[in-house]
């Protein structure tokens, strides 16, 4: 399916993973007739979804000439798998490295800049998508990333122990005592009524499994920060109650990118692409812009030599 949003054009498509599931991508190109200034990948958060959730962020970097690109995880959206579900973290990263991978080296795409953007749980895919490939990726925008559940978030130690046992045998129960996530993480009360609306966004409580992956992958990434190499930007409210803007710090401060910008807000919360009120959200958007337009020109490509690198990589 394909739709003409202004200046934007809009394309869904079904494709099949490694396993044979299918999966919903979408993608948002700038339709002004010029190469776009660089590729966009998106990660979303846990629960969420591409064609709805993250519209109006890849409407707005469409719309000053980047091409974004969008999927919908295993168990997420509108792609197939029990709802709410992840088996395993590392095929969520699998898939979105297959993914992204064929789009960057497709005909039209090779060379072009490629940066990856990751919001909360999509934050920690983004990063493990960049160790699996170092030197592939130009850059990546990390917007609350989850390299830490924060305190509040976090189930007790009773109840973490408990979960290992569990999920041997009951992983995929809705048993885990969460706060409601919607309320925690978007300020705005007409956002929560969007999001408790849209049939894609997975509601219930975390999946047994689920809760253990996200544990699992947020503790090994904060054990491991210093494994982080390409550039990247990472915003974060400073009234976040879902993930913990102390580790956003420490991921400046500990990674070995010698490009690294770290953005934080007052008063914010942790839904900043869309959460938040509209003053709030463009100072959000005009950052992001402009590090990546800062960083990316019309029609560049990579440079000779990081072509060469990433070869030596394949």
């Amino acid at each position: 399916m394909a739709s003409d949003m202004g200046n934007v054009k809009y394309e869904e498509e079904y494709i099949l993973n490694s396993r044979g599931m299918k999966l919903f991508t979408c993608k948002w190109l700038p339709d002004n007739n010029k190469p776009p200034k660089a590729l966009i990948f998106i990660c979303h958060g846990y629960g969420m979804e591409c064609s709805i959730t993250m519209s109006s962020t890849a409407t707005r970097l469409a719309k000053v000439g980047f091409a974004i690109y969008g999927i919908d995880y295993e168990g997420h959206g509108r792609s197939s798998g029990l709802k709410g579900y992840v088996k395993s973290f590392d095929r969520v990263v699998d898939d979105c490295i297959n993914h992204f991978t064929n789009i960057c080296e497709s005909k039209e795409n090779k060379g072009k800049m490629r940066y990856l953007l990751g919001e909360s749980m999509g934050g920690a895919v983004a990063l493990l998508v960049h160790r699996r490939k170092p030197q592939y990726w130009d850059g990546a925008v990390l917007v609350a990333p989850m390299c830490k559940i924060a305190d509040d978030m976090r189930p007790s130690p009773i109840v973490i122990s408990l979960l290992k046992k569990l999920c041997r045998v009951i992983p995929t129960w809705k048993i885990i005592p969460t706060n409601d996530i919607i309320d925690v993480a978007f300020k705005v009360p007409e956002v929560r009524k969007q999001m408790r609306e849209n049939p894609y966004f997975y509601k219930g409580r975390p999946r047994l499994k689920t809760g253990y992956e996200l544990l699992r992958v947020s503790t090994d990434i904060e054990q491991r920060l210093q494994e982080i190499t390409l550039p990247f930007l990472v915003l974060h409210g400073e009234d976040d109650k879902v993930t913990d803007t102390s580790v956003s710090k420490q991921l400046y401060e500990v990674a070995s990118s010698s490009d690294k910008s770290l953005k934080l807000y007052p008063n914010m919360w942790h839904g900043l692409l869309y959460g938040e009120l509209i003053e709030n959200s463009e100072i959000v958007f005009s950052d992001i812009i402009n590090w990546l337009d800062r960083r990316s020109t019309s029609g560049t490509s990579r440079s000779e030599g990081e072509l060469r690198r990433d070869g030596e990589k394949h």
